[in-house]
């Protein structure tokens, strides 16, 4: 029996509804596809986005969707991007696949897509081919309202009023494909950049610099030490990658080994959380600088017969676990976790939807991230106990069976579970403190598989779906009892008695 306490009346912070962000760049079938066919396509579709794409992620709740990439962002010039599309300049993509890119959709199909979605846009500048200039003038074309060169520019091609922009980033992996720049150069690059992101009529700014790549500590010492005033946001990326960059694994035909293998992998998201944000609480003790996460996700080798520079690859339980792993972690770290982009949105790498023509089916990750969505922008409550233990021949060793998350937010409690292990399933008592009065469960949701391997597809797109959770109760003693079969996750809600 796993044993846990829910503390109800101690608060660890503010989960930030953008924690539940996601991220769609210009690669693949993400954008092309997957999001934009066109306003003359067959497919429903709104201004030329798919209806189907649109209703899902109107459910999920998408908090904020970061684009045009990724790699991508840093050999994007925004100009070509605008007017008439027949007109706009092609280009080739040529970090992935090498192929035409018609920049059909631009800036405006972007802002297009984050109304019809709800989402708050965060929009990555290029840093590493563009120049101070051209940031400038497209802040300038997209939030001024005054009579400018560029907000005369937007109103020539269809867009009067300015739109919100809030969530900017100032280059992208500028240690790698956005420049090969060593911290200290891209620190001083970044400052400049930076004082020209104008703020034009009442936009407000949330500037997001650059940040290190996985367990690069120097690089956010360096960021800290000469850039922290000039700062709203640090990034980080990290990618859960079961094997190595040259043999990644596959997305559906893996052992019990490269299961625990991917968990491992997973959690080390929570060491990565702690020390970068060690480094960051010495130049920044009030936490006034947030941890942006925008890119995260599982890395598996494409699916065979696709496009290697695609990155297209299914999506079954063990992603589902993954995603469940990393909410987990965030909300643990809220304090300074305060944006997270899922890697990526449609048909790449852990995407939550995928298209075929006119079919569209929702992933294992989709679940999870929309039972999860209960959580944004609730207070994350502290949570103690014995997890249990699992473990596998390979690398890794005992790795906690069960994990907790719990939230408070207009009276409900919303408790998620988690088990990791793929063929045990797990007995959890959870005591429930601080609380006034008895609570009843008004909601409760399962995702669970038969095999670790499942996964929907076009042919079966509902074999991998939450259903009602039965195996789950409170006690005389007002504990909550559980059973979560094995590779599973629950959302259970907890409302005060009077109130059901």
């Amino acid at each position: 029996m796993i044993k846990a306490v829910v503390h109800a009346d101690w608060s660890v912070g503010t989960i930030n509804r953008n924690i539940y962000g996601h991220f769609a760049e210009h690669l693949g079938r993400c954008i092309y596809e997957g999001l934009w066919v066109g306003e003359d396509s067959p497919i429903p579709n709104t201004d030329g986005i798919r209806n189907d794409v649109i209703e899902a992620l109107r459910k999920l709740r998408v908090p904020v969707l970061r684009w045009p990439g990724g790699c991508f962002a840093d050999e994007y010039h925004w100009k070509d991007g605008i007017g008439p599309r027949e007109s706009r300049k092609q280009m080739i993509n040529t970090h992935w696949g090498g192929v035409v890119e018609n920049n059909h959709f631009g800036t405006h199909e972007f802002f297009r897509l984050c109304e019809l979605i709800g989402a708050e846009p965060y929009i990555c500048g290029n840093v590493g081919s563009g120049t101070v200039h051209e940031m400038a003038e497209w802040l300038e074309y997209m939030t001024s309202d005054g009579d400018s060169p560029m907000a005369n520019l937007r109103r020539a091609n269809g867009r009067e009023e300015p739109w919100k922009l809030t969530y900017f980033g100032v280059g992208n992996e500028n240690w790698g494909c956005g420049g090969n720049m060593l911290p200290e150069f891209y620190a001083d690059l970044y400052r400049q950049f930076q004082t020209y992101a104008r703020e034009h009529g009442g936009n407000k700014l949330y500037k997001i610099a650059g940040g290190a790549n996985s367990d690069d500590y120097r690089w956010t010492e360096v960021m800290m030490r000469k850039a922290e005033r000039h700062m709203h946001g640090l990034s980080l990326h990290y990618y859960t990658v079961p094997g190595t960059w040259e043999q990644k694994g596959s997305s559906t035909a893996f052992s019990e080994d490269e299961w625990f293998a991917t968990m491992h992998k997973a959690m080390r998201m929570d060491e990565l959380l702690t020390r970068h944000g060690t480094v960051m609480d010495v130049h920044d003790p009030a936490k006034r600088v947030g941890i942006i996460v925008d890119e995260w996700g599982t890395w598996f080798d494409p699916e065979p017969g696709t496009n290697p520079g695609f990155l297209h690859q299914q999506n079954t339980m063990r992603d589902a676990l993954v995603a469940a792993l990393h909410l987990h972690i965030f909300h643990k770290h809220c304090a300074r976790v305060q944006m997270a982009n899922l890697a990526q949105l449609a048909n790449v790498l852990q995407a939550v939807v995928l298209t075929d023509g006119e079919r569209m089916l929702l992933t294992p990750t989709y679940h999870v991230l929309e039972m999860y969505n209960v959580h944004q922008d609730a207070e994350a409550l502290a949570i103690h106990g014995q997890f249990g233990e699992c473990a596998s021949q390979g690398e890794g060793g005992a790795l906690a069976q069960v994990g907790v998350t719990a939230s408070r937010k207009d009276g409900a409690i919303h408790i998620s579970l988690y088990n990791v292990d793929p063929s045990r399933p797990a007995e959890l008592d959870l005591e429930l403190r601080g609380v006034l009065g008895a609570h009843v469960i008004a909601d409760a949701k399962l995702l669970s598989a038969d095999e670790m391997h499942a996964h929907n597809t076009f042919a079966q797109p509902d074999s991998v779906k939450p259903q009602p959770y039965t195996q789950a109760a409170i006690g005389q003693d007002g504990k909550l009892a559980a059973i979560l079969p094995p590779a599973s996750v629950a959302v259970i809600r907890l409302v005060p008695a009077h109130s059901s």
